[in-house]
């Protein structure tokens, strides 16, 4: 039995169906499931456990997702991951699957807002798969004395807090141990001018030479992840590591971490004034005091150790 997974978006994208993924793998059993993804997330789509075969697609951020280049006989049932269609669905229709699982078809569940973890183990769930929201793991936490992680990129403008008040908050967190910048090979000079305001050793500088893989282990040996909502948040989350998560303009009841614990996310409903350039007025109005004040509430944690799934 083949079965067909379509999820060919981001990072965070990839770590919010990490409980679908594996629910679809009790239900199958020893089938071949195949995801379809971009292959810059190959090093943690092994990292899931139920994930049998990567079926390399382009990404469709920002795009329709194309057909995959499906071989053999055609899948026994397509889910798609991906999106509510129309573009998504005739993506998976072209692999001729036995059956379909979908929001927008007439078989599925309907589509509403709601966190984006949910969303996906609902649609499975209507399909007869028991899917759990918190089974969002792929290791333990091993950073009570590593170093911070302090990440200053995201995909869109809007979701970028200033590159000054991380370099304020990077300044800070120096004094109480080593820091780490990254980001994507797209943002080593936004990384190196965090850095330079810090007054960081270049070093601290592992934008851009840093694969997921490696991206990955370094939050899971991280004392505090530091950054806005994209995908590195969801590595904090993936790893039981402590996080302050900026958001804006969506909020964390759509794509936040787990509330309480090791988390911390810092979203304003309403700013009181337009802030200037493309950024989130809510995202401006979060301030350097209250992030490093929330790093400061979460010392406790990094003194309890690795959590245990």
């Amino acid at each position: 039995m083949r079965v067909l997974v379509l999820r060919a978006l981001g990072l965070g994208d990839l770590l919010t169906v990490v409980p679908s993924l594996r629910a679809l793998r009790a239900r199958f059993g020893a089938a071949e499931i195949s995801l379809a993804a971009p292959v810059a997330l190959a090093p943690l789509v092994s990292r899931i456990g139920a994930v049998d075969r990567l079926v390399v697609v382009p990404s469709a951020v920002g795009a329709p997702p194309g057909p995959p280049a499906w071989t053999g006989r055609p899948p026994a049932v397509a889910v798609n991951l991906h999106g509510r269609g129309p573009q998504s669905v005739t993506a998976l229709r072209s692999t001729r699957p036995a059956a379909m699982w979908s929001y927008g078809i007439d078989s599925g569940p309907t589509w509403h807002e709601e966190h984006e973890v949910s969303r996906w183990c609902r649609l499975v769930r209507w399909y007869g798969c028991p899917a759990d929201p918190t089974d969002l793991r792929l290791g333990a936490w091993r950073g009570a004395g590593g170093p911070f992680v302090v990440h200053p990129g995201a995909a869109s403008a809007r979701r970028r807090w200033p590159p000054g008040r991380y370099a304020e908050v990077a300044r800070a967190l120096a004094r109480r141990g080593p820091v780490l910048v990254t980001g994507g090979p797209g943002e080593r000079a936004l990384a190196g001018r965090v850095a330079h305001a810090a007054g960081l050793p270049s070093g601290s500088v592992v934008a851009g030479r840093t694969d997921l893989g490696d991206l990955a282990d370094l939050v899971s040996r991280a004392r505090t992840v530091v950054c806005g909502d994209t995908g590195v948040a969801h590595l904090a989350t993936a790893y039981g590591t402590p996080s302050v998560v900026l958001f804006g303009p969506q909020p964390p009841s759509r794509w936040g971490p787990p509330e309480g614990g090791r988390h911390r996310a810092l979203w304003r409903r309403e700013a009181a004034e337009k802030a200037d350039g493309d950024v989130d007025p809510r995202l401006m109005a979060i301030t350097v005091e209250e992030v490093l004040a929330e790093v400061s509430s979460l010392a406790p944690t990094h003194r309890a150790g690795p959590s245990r799934r």
